[in-house]
């Protein structure tokens, strides 16, 4: 029989076949913590499927219907609020007996230490749970982009996707970005208007951004019931129902679902006839079986449409991608959450409505994806896996087609953010995480055997003729990855001592295998190493792991920014590499072209004319393309890398028995000379720069910009404020804040009329102090990077003063209070 504290084991604990057999009439919980330092402070509730009483079945807890699995993930700008919304979803669910805080630091999905100091989410985390019959693989994802590379691996896998907005700012710099990536991977949405009670929320003015900014077309199901202060409830547009929350509940579980009436509520009966008549003409349009029925059937009246009818209709829609269901609701005033857990598991699809070309190839064999490395000191790499088709196993022998290679599953896992429950076996559309895998890495294919591998290439040789497609076997396997960015920042990074050394060598390749947007590199000129990241909290981050988790004081040199270089015009080179070493004399005569190229290409793109023989270049190629990649790497200018640039060979003559090594280093050389003869220029990376200011203090901020050498592309306006828009270098903008400080002391403007979103490092608005007094002299800083606070205090004006969280130090928040 289940403890009154329902706790699910975690990993650590081994759990053979017999004692989960017995776990179908009863199961023993414990738990240990998976690692020390994290102070969980939270009472977990059972496994997914055991809800009070009710035991279900082993088989219908680890391996649901597969129409009953949703793989969804919660996306957003940073502070829109996913975090809160997934804690309240996993508390609705049964999966928590208490409410989780980012302000006290006690939620489920955000458990690294540098998570809950910041209050930011700064990797994925997945969570499991049951929501009236269906099973819900939930993944949180960073808001940040120095962490979008998470966003973009949780969507490749995902079949669906909730964006949540702040009602009271609609679309924002990082929800354009997260919604291209959802697109770029057609990922059916719903959106979420969260923080409706929020000062400033608007409920027509976030819709209407997402109409303009995100070009989609808005389904609008709920209303809300007030907004702002006076929010208290939402209406059904589908089935003309209000839901109003009892006020004096705490946890938001207490509402009741009311018919609206023409006696009771005449005025908002009538606009929720009109949102629904105007929702029904517009899913009749973009969905041509329900505009047959209700043209047939209810043209006359549309108060007679069933609500299921249009709740598959709007299905369909939302799985085609031609529109997108809108929700509101408060997920920190635990309003709107209920309904919206409805809403994921009715309009958002599951894993067999999703189409995947490579599925008939495999016929039932398995295919999975690893979208996600984890390491763990004491059992090593943890890998998460997407179930396409076929059946995982522990100690099963897998194939990955990616690196060629058989390893073996020692153990399968379901994931519970930082805890997870061993499993015997999972079936496909299912998210799972396995221990042994020491090879694979993001992205990697993942088959039941190397001859299940080679009859898929054959299935797929015979269509990609029946189609015309030109693939190699391997290109027709590998499932698509993720695109991995280039770093823009880059540091030193140096050991205590020499000794120290290989730890640090070892902790970068286990975090860089962790976290493919990390770079290392070895400075050839210097020794020194490297670290090259997405920018300065990404950076900061990555040092603090290498304390905490391996033990190393490191220092950091000064952030640098990541410049590129490229070429203007185009230029021709010939060079001659004659040596004798020993009694063998290796001749090499080069002759090419560099030239600008007309698309954006980080590499360089190679081309050989038609004069060099076949079997000159057949025998060569490799070499000449490696010396065409390393002069790339340093320019003449700054010896920064070489992009948009294009090679074509003209002539290549080799002298019998001379070594590849020579043709790699004539060629390197021939290039260089054509980079030094060419109309060079440095690149340097621009910043999206979103600056939300009151009008009164328009005209500092945009002197500040234009000093900055900033480019204002359009200033909105946005309820009394106003909103400018544009891009800033990088280089400039590190300091911008500190810029803000001095606008402030100069001209005596409120730093509390400011507040600052910037896309690349961002900072971002949050809820005030709850000791804060008078709101309005308040106002929240948040430090980029890697400033000490002491060299911001300095710069402030003498009527403000430090009054929180004085311990973080680096990308968190300082709240200021202004004394005059």
């Amino acid at each position: 029989m289940l403890t009154n504290l329902w706790i699910f084991a975690v990993s650590h604990q081994k759990m053979p076949s017999m004692h989960i057999h017995n776990m179908c009439c009863c199961i023993r919980a414990s738990l240990k913590r998976s690692k020390p330092w994290i102070l969980l402070g939270r009472n977990y509730s059972s496994l997914p499927g055991l809800i009070g009483n009710d035991i279900k079945s082993l088989h219908s807890i680890i391996s649901p219907p597969i129409a009953k699995i949703r793989n969804i993930g919660i996306m957003a700008h940073i502070d829109a609020g996913k975090t809160t919304t997934t804690e309240r979803i996993l508390y609705y669910s049964g999966y928590t007996r208490s409410l989780g805080d980012v302000d006290d630091g006690d939620t489920v999905t955000d458990f690294m230490a540098q998570e809950r100091e910041r209050g930011i989410t700064i990797q994925s985390a997945a969570v499991t749970f049951d929501w009236k019959g269906y099973r819900v693989n939930l993944i949180d994802t960073p808001g940040h982009v120095d962490f979008t590379l998470e966003v973009e691996r949780c969507l490749r896998v995902l079949d669906g996707a909730v964006a949540v907005f702040d009602a009271s700012a609609g679309v924002e710099a990082q929800t354009l970005t997260v919604w291209r990536q959802a697109d770029k991977h057609k990922i059916p949405r719903i959106c979420f208007l969260n923080k409706m009670d929020k000062t400033g929320a608007s409920f027509l003015y976030a819709v209407q951004s997402i109409r303009e900014k995100l070009k989609a077309k808005p389904l609008l199901l709920q209303l809300p019931i007030g907004e702002a202060k006076t929010f208290k409830g939402i209406v059904d547009v589908v089935s003309k129902e209000k839901l109003l929350w009892n006020p004096n509940s705490d946890d938001g579980k207490d509402f009741e679902r009311k018919p609206l009436l023409e006696m009771s509520d005449p005025e908002l009966l009538k606009k929720t006839l009109e949102a629904r008549n105007s929702l029904i003409e517009q899913v009749a349009d973009l969905d041509d079986e329900f505009a047959a029925l209700v043209l047939e059937e209810f043209s006359e009246n549309f108060d007679l449409l069933p609500a299921e009818k249009l709740q598959a209709a709007i299905h369909r829609v939302t799985l085609a991608q031609t529109a997108v269901p809108v929700l509101c609701g408060s997920a920190l005033r635990n309003k709107g959450v209920q309904p919206l857990l409805d809403a994921i598991t009715m309009y958002l699809p599951s894993p067999e409505e999703r189409e995947y070309e490579f599925l008939p190839w495999y016929k039932g064999d398995l295919c999975a994806l690893a979208f996600k490395v984890l390491h763990d000191r004491q059992r090593g790499p943890l890998v998460f896996i997407r179930i396409y088709s076929g059946t995982l196993k522990p100690q099963l022998a897998i194939h990955n087609v990616n690196g060629n290679c058989t390893e073996r599953v020692s153990r399968l896992l379901l994931p519970f953010a930082d805890q997870h429950v061993e499993i015997p076996s999972l079936t496909a559309g299912n998210i799972a995480l396995t221990v042994g895998l020491k090879h694979t890495a993001t992205g990697d294919t993942i088959v039941s055997s190397k001859s299940s591998a080679l009859a898929a290439a054959r299935r797929a040789k015979k269509e990609g003729e029946k189609k015309h497609r030109q693939n190699s076997d391997a290109d027709r396997l590998l499932l698509a990855g993720v695109e991995i960015p280039e770093p823009v920042f880059f540091c030193t990074i140096e050991p205590p001592s020499v000794a120290k050394q290989p730890d640090l060598d070892h902790a970068l390749k286990c975090l860089q295998r962790e976290d493919p947007s990390l770079k290392v590199k070895l400075d050839p000129d210097s020794g020194q190493t490297i670290l090259c990241g997405m920018g300065e909290l990404h950076v900061e981050i990555i040092h603090d792991r290498i304390k905490r988790e391996y033990g190393l004081e490191t220092y950091l040199g000064p952030l640098q920014v990541a410049y590129r270089e490229t070429i203007l015009n185009s230029v021709h080179a010939t060079d001659t590499l004659d040596r004798t070493l020993g009694d063998k004399r290796h001749l090499v005569a080069v002759e090419l072209e560099a030239r600008p190229t007309e698309a954006p290409s980080v590499e360089p793109v190679i081309e050989y004319a038609g004069s060099i023989s076949e079997d000159l270049l057949k025998a060569s190629q490799e070499a000449i393309e490696s010396g065409i990649h390393s002069a790339c790497l340093q320019g003449p200018l700054l010896g920064s890398p070489v992009q948009d640039v294009a090679v074509t060979l003209y002539s290549l003559t080799v002298h019998p028995g001379t070594s590849t090594t020579m043709i790699s280093a004539c060629v390197s050389r021939c290039v260089q000379k054509a980079l030094k003869k060419a109309d060079k220029q440095v690149l340097e990376p621009l910043m999206n720069l979103e600056v939300t200011v009151t009008r009164d203090h328009l005209s500092p901020v945009l002197a500040d910009l234009a000093q900055r050498r900033g480019n204002i592309q359009e200033i909105q306006t946005r309820q009394d404020n106003r909103v400018v828009i544009g891009f800033v270098p990088l280089a400039e903008i590190m300091s911008f804040v500190l810029g803000l400080f001095n606008c402030a002391s100069d001209t005596h403007i409120r730093l509390s009329d400011f507040c600052l979103r910037i896309v690349f490092l961002s900072s971002h608005e949050s809820s005030r102090p709850k000791h804060a007094a008078q709101p309005e002299k308040w106002f929240c800083l948040s430090v980029l990077g890697l400033w000490k606070w002491k060299e911001v205090q300095e710069r402030l004006p003498p009527c403000f003063i430090f009054t929180f969280r004085p311990e973080l130090l680096a990308h968190s928040e300082y709240w200021i209070k202004d004394t005059t």
